[in-house]
Order: C-alpha cells, then structure tokens, then sequence
C-alpha cells in the first residue's frame, strides 16, 4: 500500500520576479511524497496564482482523495496518471505532482535514473537559459553582470520594453529570448519582431493572447523569428491547434500534468514538425530533475529554476557548463531536504 505525504513550501526568490502577470517575492510550492517498501518518490507542484492554483487547494484535494491514491496499486506509471486524470479531474499541477513522485518511485524500484528507464539516451542536453524577471533597465543589467550566462530569457510584457533591451544589448551580446507572456495585440507583434530580430532575439514566446489562433497563423506567415506557444499549449489536446500559428511549443510539466502527458506531447510535436522547449515554472530542484531528465528529447530548455530561488528543497541536481546534469542516482536523481538556503 502506498504512503502519501504532502507539504507545502514558500522558498524566496533570490530577486523579486516580474512577469507580464505580475510579480512575487516567494513560490509557493506543493512537495508530494508517495512511499512503498522503504523507498520514496517525490513530486512537486507549483502554485499559479493567475490560474487560481493553490497550495491550499490541492492539499485539500489531496487529503479528501487519499484514501483512494493510498490503495492504488502502482504497476506502471503510464496507468497511475490515467488514474489520476480522472480522479482529480483539471487539476493538472497536483496530477503532475504525483505522477512525478510515481515515476520517481517506480524507477527507484527497478533501480534506475528515470531518463534509463524512459529509454533516453543521455545524450545531446540542451543549454538552460538564464531568465532575466522584467525590472528596469538598470535592475536587470545588474543581474545578467551578476549571472554571467550563454543565453538569456527576457520576460517582457508592454511593448515599450524594447526599448529597455536596446539598453540590455549595450551590455552582452549573448543570445535573447522574449518572453511575451500574452502581452502584445497583433499590430505590437507585427512592429516588434523585426527590430527584435535586429537586437540578437532567437526565438519569441507566447507573443498574444491564448486564444488568437488565426491571428497567430498570419503573424508566424509574417514573423522572422520562430514563435513558440506556452499559454496557447497547456496541455496534450492543444497541440495540433498549435501547430499552424507556432514554430514551437513549450511544454510545462505542471501545466500539462506531468511527464506521463509531456512524454505523449514531444511525441505529437515532432509528428508536426514542431521545436520543442520545455520550461519550468520556478520549481525548485525536485520539478527540476524531472524536467532534466527529459531534456535530451528537446532542442530549447529553459530549467533555471533553482537559479532563480534562494532557497531550495533537494540535492543532486547539478548545472555543469550552463546544461542540467544528474548525479546518477535512481529516479530522478535528487535527494529531498527540506527548505534551505542554495
């Protein structure tokens, strides 16, 4: 019978984080643990205020449902997420919670690092940006001095920011990409990408809102950078709707409900002829490893999370050359903690 334990987090950023959506000193964080025969999995769950998920929420979905997660029988990971999807139905960052510490356990029980057990070569890993939160230009010229890196994500959101990257270029010329975040209407995205492709942008995400989709068929005609969905691809259902207006997608593991469903989304994607990226929601090293251990089958990665925290929850997750690195270990490579400094 498995043992299910849950707790919630709150590690401080190291800078406070701003984004289109608005700003946050803390995240909010769900660790979920599931155990059986002295061996334990661990998953994480961000909270997103802007989609109303909490911390609260899902222990309270946790504890009416334990009963039921206790009693499963976990054969395959593949089965537990089905499970999972229709016992929590929506609930796509708890689902992936405890999908992750599924796969992380099952995995320990066949001693394993999960990517082996996946059937992913470690080969071939990404560089992981280095997310820069929006600030003034003087704020955030101080941050990328303070964290000298290959690559560079900008979050930005009116369409006045360019002018702040113009000031950003004066002081790297390492690669940027632009994190939009639903921030621009068509006419803004027409005008900007350009000029952003003139300032050393390699690639746009999420430039308009969501639901835009004809729009972002005529402006991916227009555009002379590859546009990658995030908003507008959430979960495995929106792929294809995606594939006309964007280059790429952007797969969150918390917002898809974890890695059963990313795994079925790389797939789909490459079907398409469609980028990959995955990213991370500020999840600390536990989300983190789960996003690394996938990391060979996609050409974009943006995994700084634990970067961007001053506190962290596990060990065994490593940056080697700006890539993620495991410490071989089985699942997914990390050792839980507790909150502590980095």
């Amino acid at each position: 019978m498995l043992q299910l334990n849950f707790k919630g987090f709150e590690p401080v950023f190291q800078y406070p984080f701003t984004t289109h959506k608005g700003t946050k000193t803390h995240q909010p964080i769900l660790v979920v643990s599931l155990g059986l025969g002295g061996l334990t999995g661990w998953g994480e769950a961000p909270a997103i205020s802007y989609y109303n998920v909490t911390v609260e929420g899902m222990m309270a979905s946790l504890q009416e449902k334990r009963p039921m997660i206790e009693r499963y029988a976990l054969t395959e990971p593949g089965r537990f997420w089905h499970f999972l999807h229709h016992l929590i139905p929506g609930q796509h960052s708890l689902t992936c919670a405890l999908d992750m510490a599924g796969w992380d356990l099952f995995a320990k029980m066949r001693r394993q690092p999960l990517h082996q057990l996946l059937g992913i070569q470690w080969e071939n890993v990404p560089i992981t940006d280095y997310t820069i939160g929006n600030d003034t230009a003087e704020a955030m010229i101080a941050k990328m001095a303070a964290h000298p890196w290959p690559v560079y994500k900008i979050k930005v959101g009116d369409p006045g920011d360019i002018d702040k990257l113009r000031l950003l270029r004066e002081h790297t010329d390492k690669p940027f990409r632009i994190d939009a975040n639903e921030g621009w209407s068509f006419d803004d995205a027409k005008l900007l990408l350009p000029e952003l492709k003139q300032l050393g942008v390699t690639l746009v995400e999420q430039p308009l809102e969501r639901n835009q989709f004809d729009a972002m068929k005529e402006l991916k005609q227009l555009s002379p950078l590859p546009l990658y969905a995030d908003e507008s691809c959430q979960t495995e259902d929106t792929v294809k709707q995606c594939a006309e207006g964007f280059h790429g997608i952007n797969i969150k593991l918390t917002k898809c409900g974890g890695i059963t469903p990313a795994m079925r989304m790389i797939q789909e994607a490459r079907i398409l002829n469609m980028k990959v990226m995955m990213g991370n929601m500020n999840e600390t090293s536990i989300g983190t490893a789960a996003i690394a251990n996938l990391a060979p089958l996609v050409d974009e990665l943006d995994a700084d999370g634990p970067l961007l925290l001053k506190q962290d929850l596990a060990e065994g997750l490593v940056y080697e050359e700006y890539k993620l690195g495991l410490n071989g270990g089985a699942g997914l490579g990390i050792r839980f903690t507790g909150l502590k400094e980095r």
